[in-house]
């Protein structure tokens, strides 16, 4: 195909892929815990951490990481030792974060098309080296959260029933917590600070409709987010559109049909 015999598409591709793979099932265990709201709130600090990178000139993504985990570990580190409502945590961070990224940048005159980017995305300006990046980190994630999986299934579900059995659900919390914002801060460059958490959010509420076991729901979000990411990746090449939006509309549309096929069910 035309599109594969540019180096940009193929690293674009691969990108999409990897973020595609550790989205959908790191927002499994998320959806599950109903704390679907805790993407946007990482993205909107990983968003001061590019702006912090953009204004100091180094790495926006490697700030953005940092910020996103001091930012997660503050979170839970509130939930769980000052009895605050997760939804308000949630709340003051989000915005909060959007707020002090607005104050760096404009007091750095830094608003430029480079912040644009990681607002929106930017699949197509992916460099080798960041894909690199998302393969390594996004391989270590993907190791853990298949090597915990019964633990995170299990605080996922109940946390007071785990903690009974005997799991440490305050660790398997904050390394829950830990690689849902390294996945958040690597996929802003593919999605975007405003889209990405309908990328770890609606594949998994999608497969949910077809109310089959955890590890097929897993599966079925896998297979709507890669085929939200191919499908959106050819049509916003071959109709000149903006990467990220026409993914997330991909994966609204397989949201819309998963509701409609399981209307009666």
């Amino acid at each position: 195909m035309e599109i594969f015999q540019y180096d940009f598409m193929q690293r674009a591709f691969i990108a999409g892929i990897i973020i595609a793979i550790i989205a959908s099932v790191g927002g499994s265990f998320v959806v599950l815990k109903r704390y679907s709201l805790i993407t946007e709130t990482l993205a909107h600090s990983a968003l001061v951490g590019v702006a912090i990178g953009l204004v100091a000139g180094v790495s926006p993504i490697a700030v953005a990481v940092v910020v996103a985990l001091v930012s997660a570990w503050s979170i839970e580190y509130l939930r769980s030792y000052f009895n605050i409502y997760s939804d308000s945590i949630l709340a003051i961070f989000l915005s909060g974060s959007l707020a002090l990224a607005i104050v760096i940048v404009s007091l750095a005159g830094a608003f430029n098309t480079s912040l644009f980017s990681y607002l929106f995305g930017s699949i197509l300006s992916v460099s080798t080296e960041e894909l690199w990046i998302m393969g390594g980190a996004g391989t270590v994630a993907l190791l853990l959260l298949l090597g915990f999986y019964k633990e995170f299934y299990f605080i996922a579900f109940d946390e007071e029933v785990a903690q009974v059995s005997g799991i440490r659900v305050t660790f398997f919390n904050f390394l829950l917590i830990t690689i849902v914002a390294v996945i958040i801060a690597l996929s802003i460059r593919v999605v975007g600070t405003l889209l990405i958490g309908a990328l770890m959010v609606i594949p998994t509420v999608s497969a949910l409709q077809y109310k089959k076991g955890f590890g097929a729901t897993i599966w079925l979000a896998l297979l709507f987010s890669l085929s939200a990411v191919i499908v959106g990746m050819l049509l916003s090449y071959y109709f000149a559109l903006p990467s990220g939006a026409v993914i997330v509309l991909v994966i609204l549309l397989i949201f819309m049909i998963s509701l409609l096929v399981n209307r009666h069910s």
